[in-house]
């Protein structure tokens, strides 16, 4: 059963599978264009205007004839573009999951019944922010947020910081929406503790200039190295998202 295996053999068999299709597809560097990777590997991207949900894979008649089918991933309408590639990236992900299911030797029949939605979506961020680069340019570019959006562009704000909670660098990541905080994690706790004030400082700072804040501390009194803040600020829109960096004994 999948549940048996091992975390790190789950997130090896992710991104060997994520980094074997863009390899198929011919890219080798950021940024990760998923409708180009879509179609490079066979599959046909369709917009549907009408369609209640962000994407869906589908097998239509092949326009050949015969009898065979073509894989078709159908996506519906995306406030931005970010949202537009996530869609393709996922349905190559729920196209491509027998993969990883085979790699672990696992029927996908006797998986749980979410399961194959939960691997299309490590897929899906493996695809758009592949493991081996991200981890190269994290902190080849500091971890700077805005650094990391410029190169992985196709990525949005929020799903490079999530990848960066997947990485072994303990860090504690906020966001926050409106002034308010949406949520908070951690890759070395499941309950990191509350902000902090010079936290809290930084992401206000932040909050009120539109610019990027950062502050140094102290390790041996706040267990943090740094705090760095960045807003993400639309017209009707207020989101800072926090990486705080916590320190190694």
């Amino acid at each position: 059963m999948l549940a048996e295996i091992p975390a790190d053999q789950f997130a090896a068999a992710l991104d060997a599978c994520a980094a074997e299709v863009l390899w198929e597809a011919g890219v080798a560097e950021p940024p990760v264009d998923a409708t180009q990777v879509a179609e490079r590997i066979g599959l046909v991207v369709a917009h549907n205007d009408a369609l209640a949900c962000r994407g869906r894979l589908v097998e239509l008649a092949d326009p050949r004839g015969g009898s065979r089918q073509q894989g078709t991933i159908v996506v519906g309408p995306a406030e931005r573009p970010e949202r537009l590639q996530w869609a393709v990236a996922h349905e190559i992900g729920e196209s491509i999951a027998y993969r990883v299911f085979a790699a672990l030797g696992v029927r996908p029949d006797t998986a749980p019944d979410n399961t194959r939605e939960q691997v299309a979506n490590h897929l899906a961020s493996g695809l758009l922010l592949p493991s081996n680069w991200f981890a190269a340019d994290g902190p080849q570019l500091d971890w700077d947020l805005f650094a990391l959006k410029r190169r992985y562009a196709t990525a949005s704000h929020e799903l490079i910081v999530r990848r960066m909670l997947e990485l072994p660098t303990p860090i504690v990541i906020t966001l926050c929406d409106l002034g308010r905080v949406r949520w908070r994690r951690s890759n070395v706790t499941g309950r990191p503790p509350q902000l902090l004030p010079a936290e809290t400082n930084v992401w206000r700072d932040a909050h009120a200039s539109g610019e990027p804040s950062s502050v140094v501390l102290d390790p041996a009194s706040t267990g943090l190295e740094s705090a760095h803040a960045w807003p993400i600020h639309e017209p009707d829109w207020k989101r800072e998202i926090l990486r705080s960096a916590i320190a190694e004994w």
